[in-house]
């Protein structure tokens, strides 16, 4: 990489946890209408392709109101409510997502103004505690009506909306990619909003935060220490940990050694390397020290974290009437 190149954190996070589409379905919901749906393990989102609804999620005071073209994301997947937003909205039925439907477009309500609503949800492959996913808000509202939204933004909902209306050979495919759009779209949205807010999403706008953190992720094999890492960026080294552990949430060592465990947890499932290359990729002196702390993080020794079976069944659209 060019000397005046820095890694892309946001782009490594996301490629390194390898996240994927778990569910894919479209609503046809006609008001009054009301659905409630309980806490789940994954981060779901909605994209609003039609009319209007209401999303009241639990913990919060407040509802949401969305619109045709908004975009939410609830990156927790708190137990919510979603209705038609009128006052005769009827009490809300409970909706579990488990079962594969066909066809894909689900009618429910009653004859009132129809609201067609997308819905998905999101699994990370490794660990989702990295700081930048802990820094989500418990919702995250997209749009592209009132000026925040891009362009792109606004494509990838047209997109998504044209897709599910008429699936076709390859549909599960492009959804799943439209939805790592979505993903990344609120990703930059949460960074250029953070400002004086979450910690996470400052540290990638502090120019020397986010210099040591790119350094981190382009080289973790590198012998860092929080020295080295302040003189690299230029900062005293009381200075930069303070403040790195006030931006990120983590001392830089406690970053550095959990990010160097899921890099390696990735090497060891898509590589055919050997225990001893990718210690030292981790920066670890030996494959013992590096085993002792691979298990201390994940539970199991590297060789049989490799052995162990992996999930590679694609995405399906499982959605219960």
């Amino acid at each position: 990489m060019p000397p005046d190149e820095k890694t892309d954190v946001v782009s490594d996070v996301l490629e390194t946890l390898r996240f994927k589409t778990l569910l894919f379905g479209r609503f046809e919901l006609g008001a009054p209408w009301a659905l409630r749906l309980p806490r789940k393990a994954n981060a779901s989102f909605y994209v609003v392709a039609r009319g209007s609804l209401r999303l009241q999620v639990e913990g919060t005071a407040k509802p949401v109101f969305l619109s045709a073209g908004d975009v939410v994301l609830l990156p927790r997947a708190p137990a919510h409510v979603l209705d038609d937003g009128s006052r005769r909205a009827p009490a809300a039925s409970d909706f579990i997502p488990s079962r594969l439907f066909r066809p894909p477009h689900l009618r429910l309500g009653g004859t009132g103004p129809l609201t067609t609503l997308v819905t998905g949800c999101f699994q990370f492959g490794v660990d989702p505690t990295h700081p930048l996913l802990r820094a989500f808000p418990s919702i995250v509202r997209l749009s592209t009506q009132d000026g925040q939204g891009t362009p792109s933004l606004a494509a990838t909902v047209q997109l998504i909306t044209a897709e599910t209306a008429t699936p076709g050979p390859g549909s599960a495919l492009v959804l799943g990619r439209l939805a790592d759009v979505l993903l990344v779209h609120a990703l930059r949205a949460q960074t250029a909003l953070a400002g004086a807010r979450q910690a996470g999403w400052k540290a990638l706008a502090d120019p020397a935060i986010g210099n040591a953190l790119s350094l981190m992720h382009e080289q973790p094999g590198t012998p860092w220490t929080v020295e080295r890492l302040a003189q690299s960026v230029g900062v005293s080294r009381s200075g930069f940990a303070a403040r790195f552990h006030a931006l990120v949430g983590e001392t830089p060592l406690h970053y550095l050694a959990n990010w160097r465990m899921i890099r390696a947890a990735r090497w060891l499932r898509e590589s055919t390397d050997s225990l001893d290359t990718i210690a030292e990729r981790a920066g670890y002196e030996s494959a013992p020290a590096f085993s002792k702390a691979f298990k201390r993080r994940w539970g199991v020794g590297p060789g049989a974290y490799r052995r162990a079976p992996t999930d590679n069944e694609p995405a399906r659209v499982s959605i219960d009437t």
